[in-house]
Order: structure tokens, then sequence, then C-alpha cells
């Protein structure tokens, strides 16, 4: 006999951690590049259809079955499972939940130059055997279990595995072009959407509710309903105290309070307090939420200036480093036996012991399986395929945001790191503006003898600015009798980059930045005029204020009655 709230409250869950799959999709495809967008999306789709699937074919037996303390067995689909305080096919959809999520974590952190079907390979060998077998030792009544190991809902089980995976696969892998100099110096790569990776944390954060509080899989006596309502309390709370200290710490670090970093301190305290939101008390989980909200912060600095690991979301941070360390500060912090409650070393040395076996099994099979998978079909895309994109090359798609206008994502360091290993060239044609001295900024009426074409100088004068200041420009032209103009999107910057700006710890490089270009070709107004009354328009006196570059003008053409010269400039009434 079931408890009908009991497996409604579990399927209630499995559902919220089934949403924790578009909470992951959207703060991968936010961290990263548009280009590589669709294949997030992909990525994510996929490892969840397939571990699905095999973890019901092989995964949940292995998991749960009790043929000995290292390994349950072979149930296939399933079946002949007994000792479940739930109907099968209930606690079979709640733990493929918990498995797709393992599986998912390694691909932000592998993103934008993983080969699609090495990772579909990947994918499928995780939910099949690495986290299966790990998950019995804690949850299948498997040797850490039987020790005392406690992981209530997965810092370690789910989290820490997927981490431990995410750091060796991305090492294998190696760094996105232009991710360092040649002198190794990290350089930041900027994701193209925050908004969508900071929608992500939030679906995360809901989610996650279900991920801790649907763990308990029983809403039946008080007893388990104050246990669940704990859990819920305490999740929140780390939550939050892992969010507001990765923005203090951020902001004292860098000078500013950075954005990416702040939402990884939201994950680093949820994945912090999953471990023991069981059994630890409120202020337990707020100081758990601080600490992993710390450590995450100095964590995606060690692991991408120091290990040189590039790790474009910081997973390896948040859910391999916190998940530990939230697996071994319950043994302080528990209610019974931890450390502060005096409950001696015991549970501190056991909850240690757990995290390291753990993140040697799925070390040494992961560093298999990415050595086999790099040495066989091929674990990284060939470089001008990074280059462009991974959604065009792999999935056949232009851009997940048709209709939207994109500049190129490759930064300079980019493309001067593919040059450097001599895989490609790229030819830059600089477009060359002749100026003329100061003393020639004034109208003439030199005629062009040479070629009888007009009797008046002709003279193009070219400013680029910022879009903000299109509309005065446009003002201060009409003002002294200029209507026609050409206003032209381009990018670019300057020889002064302005002061360097962080981004996740690291300096962002100076990125071509979107201008507008403003070209008008005057034969009667004096360039001086033009001149003026452009610097009047945009003059602040502080940088990016533009530059004005004014050159001489072979001819000008009018197509639809042939006029030339200074007469192509005038206006004139169209006959009927």
């Amino acid at each position: 006999m079931y408890a009908s709230v009991d497996v409604i409250w579990t399927l209630v869950a499995s559902f919220l951690v089934f949403f924790m799959q578009a909470g992951f999709t959207l703060v991968e495809a936010g961290f990263t590049r548009a280009k590589n967008a669709g294949n997030i999306i992909m990525k994510n789709l996929i490892d969840f259809c397939f571990g699905s699937v095999l973890y019901w074919f092989v995964g949940f037996g292995i998991m749960f079955g009790t043929q000995n303390a290292f390994f349950g067995g072979f149930h296939f689909f399933a079946g002949g499972m007994s000792g479940l305080d739930l109907p099968t096919p209930s606690i079979l959809f709640f733990q493929t939940m918990f498995c797709a999520t393992a599986a998912t974590i390694v691909s932000g952190a592998m993103a934008e130059r993983t080969d699609f079907k090495a990772y579909c390979i990947y994918s499928a060998i995780i939910s099949l055997f690495i986290y299966p077998i790990s998950g019995h030792w804690i949850w299948g009544d498997g040797f850490l279990a039987e020790l005392g190991f406690h992981d209530f809902a997965g810092s370690t089980a789910v989290h820490m595995v997927g981490g431990v995976a995410a750091f060796i696969g991305a090492a294998t892998l190696g760094p996105r072009i232009g991710k360092y100099d040649k002198n190794g110096n990290s350089q930041a790569i900027p994701g193209h959407n925050l908004i969508a990776a900071a929608l992500g944390v939030f679906i995360l954060w809901f989610a996650w509710f279900g991920f801790n509080g649907g763990s308990t899989t029983s809403m039946t006596g008080d007893q388990a309903i104050l246990s669940a309502s704990n859990i819920l309390l305490n999740t929140n709370l780390a939550a939050a105290g892992g969010t507001v200290t990765a923005l203090f710490v951020s902001w004292f670090r860098y000078k500013k309070p950075d954005i990416t970093l702040t939402l990884n301190g939201s994950l680093a305290g949820l994945v912090g307090i999953t471990a023991g939101c069981d059994i630890v008390t409120a202020p337990a989980a707020v100081l758990i939420g601080i600490i992993s909200g710390i450590v995450m912060v100095f964590a995606v600095e060690f692991i991408d200036q120091k290990l040189k690991v590039d790790d474009p979301v910081g997973a390896v941070a948040v859910h391999g480093v916190c998940g530990a360390l939230g697996t071994i500060l319950t043994g302080f912090l528990a209610v019974d036996g931890g450390l502060f409650y005096g409950g001696g070393l015991n549970l501190v040395f056991t909850q240690i012991l757990g995290v390291i076996v753990t993140a040697l099994w799925v070390g040494i099979t992961a560093t298999i399986l990415f050595l086999t998978i790099k040495h066989t079909v091929g674990l990284r895309v060939p470089s001008n395929v990074e280059l462009e994109g991974l959604d065009n090359e792999e999935h056949g798609l232009a851009t997940v945001y048709s209709g939207f206008s994109l500049q190129p994502e490759y930064s300079r360091q980019a493309l001067q790191s593919f040059l450097d290993e001599g895989q490609n060239k790229v030819v830059t044609s600089l477009q060359k503006h002749q100026s003329i001295s100061g003393e020639e900024l004034t109208a003439t009426s030199t005629p062009k003898s040479s070629t009888g074409i007009s009797d008046r100088k002709l003279t193009t004068i070219s400013v680029v600015i910022n879009e903000v200041n299109l509309d005065a420009l446009k003002t201060a032209l009409e003002n002294i009798g200029i209507e026609g103009i050409t206003v032209t999107s381009v990018l670019g910057h300057g020889i002064q980059k302005g002061r360097t700006e962080y981004y996740r710890g690291s300096p962002v490089p100076a990125t071509l930045l979107p201008k507008i270009k403003i070209d008008v070709t005057v034969s009667n107004i004096p360039v001086s005029t033009v001149v003026d009354a452009m610097k009047t328009a945009l003059h602040t006196g502080k940088a990016g204020d533009g530059k004005i570059f004014i050159t001489d003008v072979e001819n000008v053409i009018r197509v639809s009655n042939n006029d030339e010269g200074n007469l192509a400039l005038q206006g004139y009434e169209k006959k009927e």
C-alpha cells in the first residue's frame, strides 16, 4: 500500500526537477556567444533524452539494485526491483531527473568547441555507467551509505559528479581560441545574453525546491511535513546567502559587482546546501551559502587563471567545488552528529572520504572516456568551425536570432591566436582615408580642367560616432543646409581603449564596438562650416566624441538624370 500524498509529492517534485533542464539551457546559452546558442540547446535536449532512455534501460538497476555494496546489479528496464518505498515507476521517474542533471552540467564547461557527436557519446556513458555506480554507493545502500556518508539530495552524488566530469572534459578539450594570449594570460569572452542567464538562474532556484524538497519522497505525518518545510527554507536561505556574498566579494575584488559571478553565487549556495539541507539549522544554511559564495568566486578565478582550464559558465566551480564543499560542511554543521554539535570528527571524516572516493571514481572514468573519444571519433571541432560558430557547421543553423543584426563574435585575440597556430589566413582590408591639412578646410572653386567634370571642388566629410548622438548631428547638419547624408552601421574602436573592465575576474579585451558612420558630400557649403557644425553637436571633451575624416572626391553622378559634379548634389524637381 502506498500513500497517495507521497506519490503525488514525489511526482510534482519530479516536474520541478525536469524544469531545471530549461534553467541550465538558458544559463549556458546566456553565458556563451550567440553563434553557439543552438548547439547549447541541442546538447541540453539530447543529454536529457539519452539519459531518460539509458537510465531506464540499465542505469536505475545498477544504482538501486541490491547485489552488493559496490554494484547494484543488472535489472534491465527497472524490472525485478524490490524494497522501494514508492511505486517503481515513480522512483524511476524522479531519479531520472537527477541523472539528467548530472549529465547536463558538463555541457556548459565544454561549450563552444565540442564536437556534437562526441558530446552525445559522453552523455550516454555517464547516464549508463558513471553516475549510477557512484550513485549506488551513496543512495543505493552501497558502502558509503553503510559508513554513514550523508548526501541528502546530491551535492556530491549529482553536482560534484557532474562538476568533476566537467573539469576533466574541459581540460582534455583545451581552451577556446583566444581565451589565453601568447603569454598565457586569461582573456574574457563575455556571454551574449545575460537576461537569458538570469532567467535561467531564477528557474533553477525555483526548480531546486523540487530537487531538495522532493527528496523526502514523503509528506505523510507531521515529521515528514516539518522536515520538508525546513528543507525548503534552508534551500532558499543558502541561495540568498551565496548570492549576496558573491555580490560583495566580486564588488570588492573587481571594483564593480560582477553580474555573472553574482548569478553563479545563487547556484553555489543551492549546490552547497543540497547535501545537508535536511539536518542543518536555518543559520547553518545561511553560513553554508555564504561560504559557498566566497569559495566559488575564487574557484572560478583559480581554475581559469591558474589551472588554465576554460570553463565558460563556471560549472566546475559551482557544481564541482561547491558540491564537495557543501558535503564536507555538513559534517561540521549537522545537528545530529556534526562536529559543532558535539558529534566529534567521525561524520567529518566520513564526508571527506565520500567526496574523495567519488571524485576519484568520476575523475578516472571520465579521463578514460574523454581520451578515448579524443583519439577515436574526435572531441573538438576544427578551428575554422569554432570561429564561425557551431550552430552553422554542426546544425545547419545560420543563427538562433533570425531577423536580428549581430556583430561578429570573435575578438582580435581570438583571430590572432588562430593565425599564430598557422591554421588559416585572414586578410583584413583597411580603408585608408586621405586627410586634408587644416589649411585646406575651406571650399574652393578650382575648376577641374583635366576632366571638365565640375567647376567646384567636391569633398566628403565622414564622422564615426555613437548612435545616441545621431539625432543631434542630423539636426546640426540640417541647420546649415545639408539634408543629404548617408548613415552606415560600422564596427571598431579607437587607439585609446579606455580603462580595463573585468568579466568573471578576467580582463575584457578590446572588442569591435558598434558605431555609426555619417558621410556627407559638399561643394557649395564650405568644409569648415560642416566641420564646425559637427564639432559643436558632438563635442563633450571626453573620449568617444568621434573622429572626422575629410576626403577629396573625384566626381558625383546622379543616376536618375545623369547630373554630375556640383549639379548632382543640388536638389531638383522631378518632371511628371
